[in-house]
């Protein structure tokens, strides 16, 4: 029932129109073309052309499978005419070409956008030490950044309502008394965070909900037990107060931060520097990568490795790996030619890859950050200004190209909000804290929806602050997966609960530091033949050391008159 506009008819030149030949047509008999307008109406090569109704009707030309070529349909009858202006022409392609279908997913159209600049977290002095982490971690209460700190290691914690120009005197977490070179937020309570440093410890904070007045100066715990630089911690996915740390000195060692005592320590599984270690989905496994170009899979109470791959990516530079949610392992590395390049490995099966894809020339190590609820990898660049994520499927190629977000300034860091912590009803699926010279830049990833009713598909249940298990039943063999939340209400961050808890439990739990003389004089129970014979030991020491001692003055002295005689 609507009008169509006039049309006027044209001679196209016959070079033109070499898609529209037909064996029925004879070369000096092309077709008309309209003309809308000003200028000849352009079809792309997939659009079908009115032809003038003078042209005949044209016999099919049947092909392979029933599909005729002048319809491109099943049968030999050409699609219905278009009204009075003429018959649909559609334009011959390959068969293969005619069937191509764009692969479905819900997640195509996700783009990244940046907040506005009065959003932001400005005059931040963002550290320059050269290490691979991520300079930054972020939950839904507080965004924490390693800063440039004379005298010592320090990061700056702000709570995420506090945006906009910071203050230079603004409170800062000392006492590491070196660099800090990585930090981790503890998945169980979002105002406890773990930090490593250059001194060759570990220390755990305590972040009140308010602004503090002065610098915090004293962790709630230090862990002891690295010999050289810690450069990685992570907390247990599933159990509480368990923390790994790792260091230079090719050591991994797990952590009861409730009592401040090492549960286990894995020493002798690293032959060089260890670039990364990731949890698997239940804790059970970790995964890591290092210098001797090893990918491991290693379970950590049996203290065996599970699995190994050499040389995933042909490259020298830093690999890193995560597992995925089905178990299998995403690695990010580099070719012979120094290409970066991701893969796609089932540890069940390390001699081949699912997938492996090429992507770019370029230095920077991609740092993954891995959505499980959405099977979407984020591969961030140090000194890269752009964020390319894939989505990992069960189809192949298995890691399907999504889209890439790009800025003008490169990146010197980047946070990763867990899921509970984004806003459902803008249909956000990630968010990132960018980390540039000065600031800090929240990117946010969004699924383009029209309803703002709650996308179930979008927000399947995912992990809360719950733990599913205590460290001594993790430790005896136990497994739970992640106790799950549903985010249909949003997610309200809970209150500073467990600061009593965490302190009750090291003051009545930890072992005393050193030998066992706390005890004795503790112990009403102690008796005093025990007493005395310790201190008949001690005289026995002190007898022996003196002995030894005036033994090596004798031997000094008869080294100087060899010495003296031979001059």
């Amino acid at each position: 029932g609507q009008s169509l506009p006039r049309v006027k008819w044209l001679w196209p030149p016959s070079d033109s129109l070499q898609y529209l030949k037909h064996p029925h047509i004879p070369a000096q008999g092309l077709p008309l073309l309209p003309v809308v307008g000003s200028g000849p109406y352009q079809a792309p090569s997939h659009i079908l052309i009115p032809l003038h109704p003078s042209v005949p009707k044209l016999p099919a030309v049947p092909r392979a499978g029933g599909v005729s070529q002048s319809t491109g349909a099943e049968g030999t009858e050409p699609p219905p005419s278009c009204g009075r202006v003429g018959r649909w022409w559609p334009d011959p392609v390959p068969p293969a070409m005619s069937r191509r279908v764009v692969r479905q997913s819900k997640f195509r159209h996700v783009f990244g956008q940046p907040v506005k600049a009065d959003q932001m977290y400005e005059d931040i002095r963002v550290s320059k030490v050269t290490c691979d982490s991520s300079f930054c971690a972020v939950n839904p209460k507080f965004v924490a950044i390693i800063v440039e700190s004379g005298g010592g290691g320090a990061f700056i914690v702000l709570p995420l309502a506090k945006t906009g120009r910071v203050d230079k005197n603004h409170p800062l977490v000392t006492g590491h008394t070196a660099p800090v070179l990585d930090i981790d937020w503890c998945p169980h309570n979002d105002n406890v965070i773990a930090s490593a440093s250059e001194d060759t410890t570990v220390m755990v904070w305590q972040i009140p909900d308010y602004v503090p007045v002065r610098n915090i100066t004293e962790p709630v715990v230090t862990l002891e037990g690295h010999s050289k630089r810690v450069s990685i911690i992570s907390w247990h996915p599933t159990a509480r107060n368990v923390l790994l740390s790792a260091g230079c000195d090719n050591l991994v060692i797990l952590w009861n931060v409730g009592t401040g005592e090492m549960l286990l320590a894995l020493d002798d599984m690293h032959t060089d520097l260890i670039y990364n270690v990731g949890w698997n989905r239940n804790g059970s496994l970790l995964v890591t990568t290092c210098k001797d170009k090893k990918v491991r899979v290693i379970d950590p109470r049996k203290q065996q490795i599970i699995a190994e791959r050499f040389a995933p990516h042909e490259g020298l530079r830093p690999v890193r790996a995560i597992f995925t949610r089905e178990g299998h392992i995403f690695t990010t590395g580099f070719t012979r030619m120094s290409q970066r390049e991701l893969g796609l490995w089932d540890p069940n099966n390390f001699e081949e890859p699912i997938a492996l894809q090429e992507m770019d020339t370029s230095n920077g190590v991609l740092l993954p950050f891995y959505d499980a609820d959405s099977s979407i990898v984020y591969l961030c660049g140090k000194g890269d200004s752009s964020i390319r994520y894939f989505e990992i499927t069960d189809e192949a190629p298995y890691v399907h190209y999504l889209n890439t977000y790009s800025s003008k300034e490169p990146q010197r860091g980047m946070g990763f909000m867990p899921k509970r912590g984004l806003d459902v009803s803008k249909c956000e699926i990630a968010r990132f804290f960018k980390l540039h010279e000065r600031k800090c830049e929240p990117i946010v990833m969004t699924v383009p929806r029209k309803s703002d009713l709650f996308q179930d598909d979008l927000y399947p249940d995912t992990p809360g602050p719950e733990p599913a298990l205590e460290a001594d039943e993790w430790l005896s063999g136990k497994d739970a997966e992640p106790i799950l939340i549903s985010l249909r209400d949003g997610y309200v961050p809970i209150k500073n609960r467990e600061l009593k808890v965490v302190k009750k439990n090291i003051l009545d739990s930890k072992p005393p530091p050193g030998p066992r003389r706390s005890h004795s004089t503790c112990d009403s129970d102690f008796s005093q033949p025990a007493l005395e014979e310790v201190l008949e030991e001690i005289r026995a020491l002190k007898e022996m050391v003196q002995a030894q001692e005036k033994r090596i003055c004798d031997l000094e002295n008869k080294l100087c008159q060899f010495t003296n005689g031979t001059d």
